[in-house]
């Protein structure tokens, strides 16, 4: 009996210890853990587990809208760590978190340490938080890790999209404007391999006077990437579709600073051909 009181303590104990580990890696404020626990009592209230992952992923996107926009949300401390914003978002991290978020209500694990564990899972490259160049930075690289890992399908080619061929080289390009590269040669090279693994992959895109013609197979809750015509540079906004009482998709996003989260008046179509820096589509499925 006293032997099995033993085993029973340490093993607690060593679940105590790793939840000190994982919340000590982590920046957040009690107000993005109120905010995450938040999402999770709505998810019980409409009964979201119970919704394809698409209608949950737009549940809690719609649920941030009048979330102001934060920009360089992910760039805290000279380390990389984990870094939780759920006051503030900016364009991936609307993306990121309606995803997290859905995928933990789909999965019944919904303590802030299970949204943070996801967090993790969905931003860094195969789901391990090391150094820098672990982030997926690219969402083309993303969007690849995604699709590697089975969490989510690239449905461009599918519903009609055309190859979209482009060297990516922004970062490595413009090294004064990440202070973790201007910092450290060795995050360059690194990152370097990276832009050329992402140059070699075949991917697809709607081109932007195109998309008004395959919105009917682009689903609500589908994640959307805009392109961008910047050299080196692969997508330039992300967000998410939902379609609009007008019959229409339209994009629910992060605009820029002084904006909060909202959907766009326009369709998704207009939206993409009055902004001149913007391209096209990359359409996103989670599984």
């Amino acid at each position: 009996m006293t032997k099995n009181i033993f085993k029973l303590t340490i093993a607690l104990l060593l679940t105590c210890l790793s939840s000190i580990n994982l919340f000590s890696q982590s920046v957040y404020t009690q107000n993005d853990v109120d905010v995450c626990n938040s999402k999770f009592h709505l998810a019980v209230e409409k009964s979201l587990a119970q919704k394809p992952i698409n209608e949950i992923i737009l549940e809690i996107a719609k649920s941030f809208i009048g979330t102001d926009y934060a920009a360089s949300t992910l760039e805290k401390g000279e380390k990389e760590t984990l870094v939780v914003n759920l006051t503030g978002l900016d364009c991936y991290t609307l993306l990121e978190n309606s995803l997290v978020l859905a995928r933990c209500i789909k999965n019944g694990k919904t303590s802030f340490e299970d949204y943070q564990k996801e967090v993790t899972n969905i931003r860094y490259r195969n789901g391990k938080l090391k150094q820098y160049p672990s982030r997926l930075h690219y969402f083309s690289d993303w969007i690849y890790e995604m699709q590697k890992r089975g969490i989510a399908k690239d449905v461009t080619k599918e519903i009609g999209g055309i190859v979209y061929k482009k060297k990516i080289n922004f970062m490595t390009t413009h090294i004064d404007s990440y202070r973790q590269l201007k910092a450290n040669p060795l995050f360059v090279d690194e990152m370097k391999l990276i832009e050329k693994e992402i140059s070699a992959r075949k991917y697809y895109y709607v081109p932007e006077d195109s998309i008004s013609k395959v919105e009917s197979n682009i689903k609500s809750g589908d994640l959307i990437a805009l392109t961008s015509d910047v050299e080196g540079l692969d997508i330039a906004h992300v967000g998410i579709a939902i379609k609009g009482e007008d019959g229409r998709i339209h994009f629910l996003h992060a605009p820029n600073v002084g904006y909060k989260v909202q959907i766009t008046e326009k369709s998704l179509a207009d939206y993409v051909l009055a902004n001149k820096k913007q391209t096209g589509i990359m359409v996103v499925r989670a599984n």
